[in-house]
């Protein structure tokens, strides 16, 4: 798995927010005056960059808004008090109003979907001050407790196939933690991410990142036995959902949150978790269809 990942540009703007509880960072792309578009990255515990530079692609027409949510990137404190998704959906509140992003058009990947789902549920109960304009999910978490237990199940089948296994045993034996502590560095998270993907080989494309565990365990923790397809008949933004086939998050999830919705969902044929390394053109040109066809005030 030889890297050749794209290098990521310099954001047009960034700063740190001042409303929330703990600073979070954001950062900007593309052309003052385009539509803009919240962009949401997965985890939790994560941070934005690894959805770049791929998601660049979006930023010639669209004004893309990235933040690293509570506890990951640059958005890490000393302060130990739990994250919960109550926290995280306040934060993005909090965070689209100080931006003015209200109505917030929204793109969530993976934890990202779920959590604009989340957001949408609480502006629905009046939880949160705006209901999102859109919403455009990309390979969203599972969405009840069933199917999350699912991908746990696939997700460590893969682990344990023989060929990442062979690979694992020949990084350990390759000399490399000591002789050469980055390739070995990126070549361990290549392959730990390598279940995420159609074809493993893919993954050293992907920007490499880190979650902050503990942060990842309490948002889980928070939400308890939880089904959020249950309540999405209750919204009313456009909607979209896309999922790659061969994802390890069972593409049932993704379907019964379409349904819900009355969404289109777009299947990626030889994809896994990660289309916009593995289905590039046809991700966003689904999102462009989508954006292009709404607009903001498509919300009842």
């Amino acid at each position: 798995m030889a890297s050749v990942r794209e290098p990521i540009p310099a954001p047009r703007g960034s700063g740190f927010t001042s409303s929330t509880s703990a600073p979070l960072y954001w950062c900007s792309y593309g052309p003052v005056g385009a539509p803009r578009l919240l962009v949401l990255h997965g985890g939790p515990g994560a941070d934005h960059e690894y959805l770049l530079p791929q998601f660049l692609d979006l930023a010639d027409e669209y004004e893309l808004i990235f933040y690293d949510q509570r506890g990951g990137g640059r958005s890490t404190s000393d302060d130990r008090t739990p994250v919960t998704w109550q926290l995280l959906v306040r934060d993005m509140a909090l965070l689209i109003d100080e931006l003015a992003l209200s109505p917030a058009s929204v793109v969530g990947y993976s934890w990202g979907g779920m959590l604009a789902l989340l957001y949408a549920l609480e502006a629905r109960l009046g939880g949160v001050n705006s209901q999102p304009a859109r919403l455009a999910l990309v390979d969203p978490a599972p969405l009840t407790s069933g199917y999350r237990k699912d991908f746990d199940a696939e997700f460590a089948r893969r682990q344990q196939a023989p060929e990442l296994r062979r690979l694992r045993d020949e990084l350990a034996s390759s000399g490399l933690r000591s002789s050469d502590p980055g390739r070995y560095r990126q070549r361990a998270f290549e392959l730990s991410v390598a279940p995420y993907f159609a074809e493993p080989s893919r993954a050293a494309e992907l920007t490499p990142f880190r979650v902050t565990g503990r942060v990842q365990q309490s948002v889980w923790e928070s939400l308890g036995e939880f089904n959020v397809i249950r309540d999405l008949g209750t919204l009313r933004c456009p909607s979209l959902v896309v999922h790659g086939r061969e994802d390890p998050i069972p593409l049932a999830s993704s379907r019964a949150a379409a349904e819900a919705l009355r969404a289109e969902l777009v299947p990626l044929d030889a994809c896994g978790h990660v289309p916009y390394v593995e289905a590039r053109s046809e991700l966003f040109a689904a999102l462009r269809s989508f954006l292009r066809r709404t607009s903001d005030s498509d919300t009842e």
